[in-house]
């Protein structure tokens, strides 16, 4: 399906600002990362059960593909003013749009989308679009939200599980790209006791309980500080809950990298309650990285919800 040759930047747009947004963040990533982009809009209205007539050109929902036409050669032209030279080709592909983008995904370095929409992308947050993305895609999906700036460090949810290191390595190679920094953050609560009846504080060395912590971070990182020289990382272990301390770093970082699914998380669901949280309420981007298909389990996104 994919007609741009190599591993392309996928966009999906539907025609409103916030699709726009989408666009020119997926055009700088796919500059930096030096891959084409493939701008997408799905074409839904042979799905909706209601007759339409024919235009003057006498074919059914004929103006609406021009209007959607239209709206593709925009963001196409929106792409290649952010990124000039950057090679750029847009499609209309009947369908619903999950369906659409979850098919791209396996051919897909990246797939961006806006936060909300209309028409096919109509409430992409709310709705499910992209809580479905990032829960099922074959790559990483990058939410446009908030502001996006062009500094403050690229912030990564690390919550010691396994597979956490997926979106770890994900946010340091992309700080590479942009030439960022990165803050390893790991939020903690208080340890309590399994014990039968209410679950209730544990006595403990706050020290260890720290020292513990920051073990976490460092097992995270340990090793990209040598494949990433040139990126400076700090590590930093806060206590709290992990969707109100990451939903605050966003306030003053220029990404958000999260898992699908952290160590905390309940058995079964998809996408974790702290990533779903930070989809809705971060102050800039997210990414939500999943682990490779053949890798069991979900990606740590920052000490479970």
């Amino acid at each position: 399906m994919n007609s741009a040759s190599g591993t392309a930047v996928v966009v999906g747009v539907d025609g409103s600002e916030p699709a726009l947004a989408a666009v020119r963040l997926a055009a700088a990533e796919a500059a930096r990362r030096q891959r084409p982009l493939r701008v997408v809009h799905a074409f839904i209205w042979p799905l909706v059960h209601s007759p339409i007539r024919p235009t003057t050109e006498g074919a059914p929902g004929g103006g609406l593909r021009t209007q959607a036409e239209q709206l593709v050669a925009d963001a196409v032209d929106e792409a290649e003013t952010i990124a000039p030279g950057l090679r750029v080709t847009g499609e209309i592909i009947d369908g619903e749009p999950t369906a659409l983008l979850l098919d791209e995904a396996p051919s897909a370095e990246l797939i961006v989308i806006g936060d909300r929409g209309l028409g096919g992308f109509t409430a992409l947050v709310v709705g499910s679009v992209a809580v479905k993305l990032a829960a099922y895609a074959d790559c990483p999906v990058l939410v446009a939200r908030g502001a996006q700036r062009p500094d403050g460090p690229v912030v990564v949810g690390v919550d010691g599980s396994e597979l956490s290191r997926h979106a770890v390595e994900f946010a340091v190679r992309t700080a590479a790209l942009r030439g960022a920094g990165v803050t390893a953050l790991h939020a903690y609560r208080h340890p309590v006791s399994n014990g039968p009846g209410d679950m209730q504080p544990l006595v403990y060395d706050e020290s260890e309980l720290r020292a513990e912590e920051d073990r976490t971070v460092a097992e995270a990182i340990a090793g990209l500080t040598e494949r990433y020289p040139e990126v400076p990382i700090t590590r930093q272990s806060v206590r709290g809950r992990a969707a109100k301390v990451l939903t605050e770093a966003s306030q003053r970082a220029q990404l958000l990298v999260v898992g699908g699914q952290g160590r905390g998380e309940l058995t079964g669901l998809l996408l974790g309650s702290v990533s779903q949280s930070l989809l809705h309420h971060s102050r800039c981007p997210v990414a939500v990285v999943r682990p490779p298909r053949a890798a069991a389990g979900g990606v740590g996104d920052g000490a479970g919800g």
